[in-house]
């Protein structure tokens, strides 16, 4: 796909077209009987793939498209530059598993960024100085003089905003490892069982110790506005604006609905090489992770397939999972399958019509899979330059590594954003979330050249009740550049090629119900015991042998891995009680 350019960069190079070759990497011939299939070559699936392997059960992974990866993928969408074309950040990758699969043995590398934000503002400057800005990393002291520039109080009040956030998340985050609790076999069944099941309350009983006299504060960050609580700790709009676009990433909410506090929380819940709240790029793209995991896998004796389509879940005279059938004819026997599809997909698409009842149906039918997204990759031959940080002859500065927050002056503008879409819209000014990976990265753009990501909110999955168009996307796309165009001048330009995707077009290209990065809402609603529904925490579904293993399940979407290393761990427990 892309010897030509790539061949005099070495091992980069060798990296690279592993990477975009994915659908090269496994030889192996497709066998007729497993122990376990895995539909769904995304992250979750392959880690969940690995994990049966190492515990004796034998596994193959049927992915539908020509590259692994899901969300999680690097392709060349022009010619020379290589694209993180969905997922364009990693942090919640759990590190048990990075240790456990030997993911850098594998090939993941993670450049860190710091800083890691940065928010310019659209003013004057003052007696001809650039406009202000405001640059946030690891850097505590950096961190007050930057948030000095906006008020003082606000310096003095940070550090303790941080610390107060990493109580909490500190507390949580054992909860991301762990299935939720089992409230079935606490309540019913034998003595011995429900003994056996309460071992389950284990981790949040650990969650209410370590949180103490904190619970509830813990309490209102998960059920407040983040602009309540942002509110209460803070006076300067970009400050608050800033924090409030990780209460809001991916969720078609605003800062001042009820539960955006617990999306902030969850943002911030991640780390990265031992750095906690970290976030970073992989090299290569984010295929680097997908093919990491997937070569992991196979070092374990996982069969990884691209290009194979399943066309249904195969269930039984008896109720139970009985393998797949591919779109092309072929029949493959397991004795379990793991569905890494969304919930919705899995139950509405893939399972034989009559295999689940009626009112379980329309359960799945009222999971809410809103998504605020659209996803614009962009190719320029040149680096943008902002007004509020200018750097002289196209070199980079500390802040082009950041996630750069664009359209985040104030409050009011991303609930404007918000309304917008809410009203059938896409937003007339749009929350921008703008990373350029190739800066630290050379392996991703021609010499001189750069790939933007533009993680861009507010649009509706519908405009006023329509579909979209090729026309509405380009004026989105349009729209999105003149404001960017507002704060690097030349950035138009600069541009070699642009791709937008909209919801639709995620939910399209990667199988995204709704276009939803997280396989459903991360609401109250959908949360722990009830993600994806009460009856489906514990990635059993109705039907024997049929379990979920993607990020429609606990602990979510974002929290890469885990919901594969979880469901894998209950299949296996299941097996050997058969």
């Amino acid at each position: 796909m892309a010897a030509a350019v790539w061949t005099d960069r070495g091992t980069r190079a060798k990296n690279l077209l592993w990477i975009l070759m994915g659908s090269r990497s496994n030889h192996t011939a497709l066998k007729l009987c497993y122990d376990a299939l895995v539909i769904g070559g995304g992250h979750n699936g392959l880690v969940a793939a690995a994990y049966l392997q190492k515990g004796g059960v034998k596994t193959a992974v049927l992915e539908r498209r020509h590259v692994l990866g899901g969300a999680a993928v690097t392709e060349e969408i022009f010619p020379g530059f290589h694209f993180s074309r969905c997922s364009y950040l990693l942090s919640l990758l759990r590190p048990h598993i990075y240790r456990d699969l030997e993911l850098k043995k594998h090939g993941l590398k993670v450049y860190m960024r710091d800083p890691h934000s940065f928010t310019p503002m659209l003013e004057e400057g003052m007696k001809g100085a650039v406009p202000r800005s405001l640059t946030l990393g690891s850097d505590l002291a950096k961190n007050l003089n930057e948030i000095g520039k906006f008020s003082q109080k606000d310096a003095k009040a940070y550090p303790d905003f941080v610390a107060h956030l990493e109580k909490l998340a500190s507390a949580i985050r054992p909860l991301l490892d762990s299935p939720p609790v089992d409230i079935r076999g606490v309540t019913a069944g034998s003595l011995r069982k429900r003994l056996a099941a309460t071992k389950t309350l284990m981790p949040i009983a650990k969650l209410g110790l370590k949180l103490g006299g904190n619970i509830p504060d813990f309490y209102e960050i998960i059920t407040a506005p983040i602009m309540k609580i942002l509110t209460r700790w803070f006076d300067s709009e970009p400050l608050r604006a800033t924090l409030a676009t990780d209460g809001v990433i991916g969720a078609m909410t605003s800062p001042s609905n009820p539960g955006s506090g617990y999306v902030l929380l969850h943002h911030v819940m991640g780390e990265l090489e031992k750095e906690k709240g970290a976030w970073g790029y992989v090299e290569g793209g984010m295929g680097g992770l997908s093919q990491a995991i997937a070569r992991a896998a196979q070092s374990y004796g996982v069969d990884v397939f691209t290009e194979k389509n399943v066309e249904q879940i195969l269930v039984g005279s008896d109720g139970a999972t009985k393998g797949v059938a591919l779109k092309d004819g072929t029949e493959i026997h397991s004795k379990v399958v793991l569905s890494n599809a969304t919930p919705y997909a899995t139950f509405k698409y893939l399972t034989p019509k009559g295999a689940l009842s009626e009112e379980f149906i329309k359960a799945v039918e009222q999971v809410d899979y809103t998504s605020p997204v659209t996803k614009i990759n962009v190719a320029l031959d040149k680096l943008p330059n902002f007004l509020a940080s200018p750097t002289p002859d196209d070199k980079p500065g500390p802040h082009h590594q950041c996630s750069i927050h664009l359209n985040c002056e104030n409050m009011d503008i991303l609930e404007a954003a918000y309304k917008d879409a809410i009203n059938g819209r896409p937003s007339a000014r749009p929350m921008l979330e703008m990373t350029i990976p190739s800066v630290l990265d050379p392996t991703l753009a021609p010499p001189g050249c750069h790939v933007v990501s533009l993680f861009t909110q507010f649009t509706p999955y519908h405009i006023k009740g329509r579909e979209w168009t090729q026309q509405d996307r380009e004026d989105f796309g349009d729209t999105i550049f003149d404001w960017v165009e507002q704060y690097a001048p030349g950035f138009k330009t600069s541009v070699v090629g642009r791709e937008i995707l909209s919801p639709p077009d995620l939910e399209k290209i990667f199988g995204l119900t709704g276009g939803n990065i997280f396989h459903g809402s991360m609401s109250l609603d959908q949360l722990y015991l009830a993600r994806p529904l009460p009856s489906l925490s514990d990635y059993r579904s109705p039907i024997k042998g049929l379990y979920l293993c993607g990020s429609g399940c606990h602990p979510g979407g974002g929290v890469m891995g885990s919901p594969g290393w979880n469901a894998a761990l209950t299949v296996i427990s299941d097996l050997k009680r058969r």
